[in-house]
């Protein structure tokens, strides 16, 4: 089947919702705007139940199905559906008439689009309960960067809504309009956090050679450390070391004391994982040592692989065929090396991410991203066809 009719009728009305989303960014876990919106809509829908706070400012609603004469579905089975609500730290560079209206925060990745097509589909489902058991719809904070996902699973998330399987999807740009993607197995890549703090002798600069140049010895490490995944790391693996941020010195005439370098690991298997935090021990001390200087690094492991089991992608992928059609639904898409706090819900439960085609916009965290107004049937009717098809009588 393509998309619902009955959500094709409203697709104008979720689009509003998604474009004020847009135009009041929040980040990580001060989203209480949104998440006070997404609340008094649930209750609006006529959800069984809606809790605030789980996760710090979290929000979940409970639809009971209406099938097998069990008007509170009380008995049958229960699969969690989850969107992220916060924003990024970007000043906005579109001139929609919906731009932020915060100077420095925008939703550069999509999350004002997922919270309204969940959204749209908790309205649909609590309009008909169409279905057997029960859906929870799970709105999120602080996915980028605050491990939200972590903490509501933390919050007895699972355990209190006794939830079985859990579900998520986000928009992907460069992917068609009405095409969905995913794969079993590994989709999105543990993402670890590096920081690297560099002390030798700072001097001025007319005298290099009293000196021990936290400048070069920086640039030392970053060239060396480009070696690891090159040289070390066996080509048919996935794995990914970028340093962002490279901080020494105030002034042009002082040769520093002190540097700082911070970035990123990326990887797909816990061997290669622990590969790169060994090899950057490595090369991080003794390319230092090499120049009279000392470094430290702190390696901190951060979001998970975001894995989906088989079974569940299996049946996601099934279920988005109905919406789009079989030849519209990749389900050996080639992993991502960016990362996604909703590891930590696969780790809890079994479950399935996919993606959804944004068509030919700006990529995720650019200053000219939007969210794809035209993507809402697809996600909203997969939402919902995934509810009740896993949960028929």
């Amino acid at each position: 089947m393509p998309t619902i009719n009955r959500i094709a009728d409203f697709h104008a009305e979720i689009a509003a919702w998604r474009r004020d989303i847009h135009a009041h960014p929040e980040l990580l876990y001060d989203v209480h705007r949104t998440a006070g919106t997404v609340a008094e809509k649930l209750k609006s829908f006529g959800c069984d139940e809606v809790v605030t706070g789980i996760g710090r400012t979290g929000v979940v609603g409970v639809i009971r199905g209406g099938k097998s004469g069990k008007k509170s579905g009380e008995g049958g089975r229960v699969i969690g559906l989850r969107a992220d609500m916060d924003a990024l730290p970007i000043q906005e560079a579109t001139d929609v008439p919906y731009k932020s209206t915060a100077a420095g925060k925008m939703h550069a990745c999509g999350h004002d689009g997922h919270t309204a097509m969940l959204l749209g589909a908790a309205r649909y489902l609590a309009e008909t309960r169409n279905f057997a058991g029960t859906a929870v719809v799970i709105f999120q904070p602080a996915e980028e960067g605050g491990a939200g996902g972590k903490a509501m699973v933390q919050d007895g998330l699972m355990e209190r809504f006794n939830i079985e399987e859990v579900y998520g999807m986000h928009n992907f740009p460069g992917l068609a309009i009405g095409e969905f993607a995913l794969r079993a197995g590994p989709l999105l890549a543990a993402a670890d956090r590096i920081t690297i703090d560099i002390e030798g002798r700072g001097v001025h600069a007319a005298r290099p050679d009293a000196s021990v140049d936290q400048v070069l010895v920086g640039a030392q490490i970053v060239n060396q450390i480009q070696s690891i995944v090159s040289r070390n790391v066996d080509p048919l693996e996935a794995a990914v070391i970028s340093i962002c941020v490279f901080q020494a010195g105030s002034a042009d005439n002082v040769i520093p004391q002190t540097a700082q370098l911070r970035g990123t690991a990326r990887s797909l298997t816990p061997q290669v994982r622990d590969q790169l935090e060994r090899r950057l021990r490595e090369v991080v001390t003794g390319t230092a040592q090499l120049h009279g200087a000392t470094a430290k690094l702190t390696y901190r492991r951060d979001y998970p692989v975001t894995r989906n089991h088989e079974r569940q992608a299996a049946f996601a992928a099934s279920v988005a065929r109905e919406v789009a059609g079989r030849e519209r639904v990749d389900d050996q898409v080639a992993p991502v090396m960016g990362a996604e706090d909703f590891s930590y819900m696969l780790e809890a439960r079994p479950g399935a991410f996919i993606f959804v085609g944004n068509g030919a916009t700006a990529g995720l965290h650019h200053p000219a991203y939007d969210f794809n107004d035209d993507a809402i049937p697809y996600g909203t009717s997969y939402w919902v066809k995934l509810v009740e098809t896993a949960l028929a009588a």
